[in-house]
């Protein structure tokens, strides 16, 4: 299977949708499928016209973690699982806000795909499952990303017992941002991607820093003179100017 089967691209006023087509292996991050996810997730991150990213999939299944059939046999780490990481991180440093969208079922590495995002969007038949313990492995990359999202009981019972729980337990515990009905899975993402490209591009990127670092961490010296520099910034007067004129800052996508 090419590189160039398994994920589809597509651009479209400010909005780059990355789509996992691979519904033959259940979206599995397979080779091929990796290699694709890091070169578009770069492309995305370097196209200044592109504001928000989007994770969306074909097929019943969002993602069903790495290929097993490419992990048989071989030396530790020869079977892919050391490129993971950065993938992870690639999604979770990303300066743009990038938005899962899990139609269907995610398991194992497709939990640490869907849970680097900044937002996640479950339809309410989607189901999720810790699966790693059952196949005798350890869910201890995609962890970096799941846990500082779920609720450390939840998420201590769900790795262990490695069963299969539903959107609404997803959400209740972190995991999940929007957990909605299955024909509303599409305009729920469109409302959480017109918010997020309604920010200004640099003052999003900082602030999802800040998110990531901690916030509170920084001293209140340095959480000052960050603030300062953005109400004073080249973005931070075009919002006051646009809220004062009634009218949408210039990173606003045009309306179609």
């Amino acid at each position: 299977m090419s590189d160039d089967t398994v994920l589809q691209v597509s651009t479209s006023r400010g909005v780059a949708t990355l789509t996992l087509d691979s519904p033959a292996n259940r979206n599995a991050l397979s080779r091929a499928m990796r290699a694709r996810l890091r070169t578009a997730l770069a492309d995305a991150l370097a196209d200044d016209a592109v504001r928000v990213v989007v994770l969306d999939h074909t097929g019943r299944v969002f993602c069903s973690g790495m290929d097993l059939t490419e992990a048989a046999g071989g030396a530790a780490g020869d079977q892919g699982v050391r490129e993971l990481p950065e993938l992870l991180e690639t999604v979770w440093r990303s300066p743009k806000p990038v938005v899962a969208v899990l139609r269907g079922p995610a398991r194992a590495g497709g939990l640490g795909l869907a849970a680097a995002c900044d937002v996640v969007v479950a339809a309410a038949s989607a189901t999720f499952a810790f699966s790693e313990v059952r196949l005798g492995i350890v869910p201890a990359v995609i962890s970096a990303v799941v846990l500082p999202r779920m609720l450390p009981h939840t998420a201590h019972r769900l790795m262990l017992t490695g069963e299969v729980f539903d959107a609404a337990t997803a959400a209740a515990g972190g995991l999940v941002d929007l957990c909605v009905p299955d024909d509303e899975v599409d305009t729920a993402v469109a409302a959480q991607v017109t918010a997020l490209a309604a920010g200004a591009p640099a003052a999003l990127a900082e602030t999802k820093r800040l998110l990531r670092a901690g916030g509170l961490r920084g001293s209140a010296e340095e959480l000052l003179e960050l603030s300062a520099r953005f109400f004073a910034g080249e973005e931070g007067q075009e919002g006051i100017a646009a809220f004062r004129e009634k009218r949408p800052a210039r990173w606003v996508p045009a309306a179609r």
